[in-house]
C-alpha cells in the first residue's frame, strides 16, 4: 500500500470512492472542488490518497488555517480533519489508521494542539460525525482517542401553503405597537446591518457582505428594526441554494422578546411567496432544536462533536 499526497489527476477516482464510502453524503466533482480544492486554506501537504496497484483505496483531507477567518482569526491551535474514508473491501487493514496518523502528525507539525472532526467553517462537509449513518466512523475515531461531545441537528420543513401562525402574528402586532418593524432588506440599511453583525456575531458579517456583493440582499435578507435601527436579520441561500436558511441573529439584549420567532416565520413566508417550497439549515444545538420545533421544523439528521487534544513535546 502506497501513501501519497493528493494530485489533481486523482479527482474523479476520489469523488467516486467518496460516493461509495460516504453514501449518505454523495457529492459531485464540482462540489468537491468548491468546498475543498478551492477553499483558500487547501493544502496538498494535508491531503493523502492510499493506493494499491494504481487503485485508490482511501482518502484523507485535513485543514490548518493559513488565512484568518474574519473575526475568528487563524485559530492557531486548531486543525480539522474534514473527511477520511477507506474502500469497504480494504477496511480493517490499517489503511485508515495510517491516513489518520499522517493527518495528525502533519497538523502537529503545523502547530495544532487540538483536532476537530468536520465543523470547519465555512466549507465543512460534515458538522461532526453522524453516528446513525456512519457508526463505523464513530467507533474508529473513539478507538483513536477522540472524545465525543454535544449533538448538533440539521432541520427543515415543507413550505407548501405556508402561513405565519396566529400566535406569531399576535406577537408581531404587539412588537409593532412597541416600535418594532419587520421588512425585506433595502439598501439604505446596508451599513447599519454590517455594523450590527460585526458587533453581535463573529463571522456572520462575511455572509452578509457576500450577499450584498452579489446584489441578492433584497431577496435574501429580512430585517427586524427598532426606530430605524437594525436589531435582527435572517438570511438565506448563503451557498446560493435557495432553500438553505440562516444565519438568523437578534441583538443580544433583545433575545427574550420573541423577535427571533417573528423574523423566522416572516422569512419562511417570504420564501414560500417566491415559490421556495422547502427550507433547511445545516446545524443547531439542543436548545436551538427545541426552539425550531416550536415553529414547525423537524430534525433531518444529527451530528456529534468529536475532537482530540494533542500532546505535543
Amino acid at each position: 500500500m502506497n501513501y501519497e499526497h493528493y494530485f489533481q489527476k486523482d479527482e474523479a477516482e476520489v469523488v467516486a470512492l467518496w460516493n461509495l464510502c460516504c453514501n449518505f453524503d454523495a457529492i459531485t466533482i464540482q462540489k468537491f472542488r468548491r468546498q475543498a480544492l478551492f477553499d483558500e486554506n487547501f493544502d496538498r501537504s494535508l491531503s493523502w490518497v492510499a493506493r494499491n496497484n494504481q487503485c485508490i483505496t482511501g482518502f484523507a483531507y485535513a485543514t490548518k488555517r493559513i488565512f484568518p477567518y474574519y473575526e475568528r482569526g487563524l485559530q492557531a491551535e486548531q486543525g480539522w480533519i474534514n473527511v477520511l474514508f477507506v474502500h469497504p473491501e480494504y477496511r480493517n487493514q490499517g489503511i485508515g489508521d495510517t491516513l489518520l496518523q499522517k493527518c495528525e502528525e502533519a497538523l502537529i507539525e503545523k502547530g495544532a494542539t487540538e483536532i476537530i472532526l468536520g465543523a470547519y467553517s465555512p466549507n465543512y462537509f460534515f458538522y461532526g460525525v453522524d453516528e446513525e449513518h456512519y457508526p463505523q466512523a464513530a467507533a474508529f475515531f473513539k478507538a483513536h482517542g477522540y472524545q465525543s461531545g454535544n449533538r448538533h441537528y440539521s432541520m427543515g420543513r415543507d413550505l407548501h401553503g405556508y402561513q405565519i401562525s396566529q400566535e406569531t402574528l399576535l406577537k408581531m402586532k404587539a412588537l409593532q405597537e412597541e416600535g418594532y418593524s419587520f421588512a425585506p432588506f433595502s439598501y439604505p440599511y446596508s451599513l447599519k446591518l454590517l455594523e450590527f453583525a460585526r458587533k453581535e456575531f463573529v463571522g456572520w458579517k462575511h455572509h452578509l457582505l457576500v450577499c450584498l456583493q452579489k446584489g441578492k440582499a433584497e431577496e435574501r435578507i429580512v430585517l427586524a428594526l427598532y426606530k430605524d435601527q437594525v436589531v435582527g436579520f435572517a438570511l438565506r441561500a448563503t451557498d446560493d441554494n435557495d432553500m438553505r436558511f440562516g444565519p438568523i441573529g437578534i441583538q443580544s439584549e433583545l433575545r427574550n422578546k420573541g423577535i427571533g420567532g417573528v423574523l423566522l416565520e416572516y422569512q419562511l413566508y417570504e420564501m414560500s411567496k417566491r415559490g421556495i417550497y422547502r427550507m433547511f439549515f445545516m446545524t443547531t444545538d439542543e436548545p436551538g432544536k427545541r426552539y425550531y420545533q416550536r415553529h414547525g421544523l423537524q430534525v433531518i439528521r444529527c451530528f456529534k462533536e468529536y475532537w482530540k487534544e494533542l500532546f505535543v513535546d
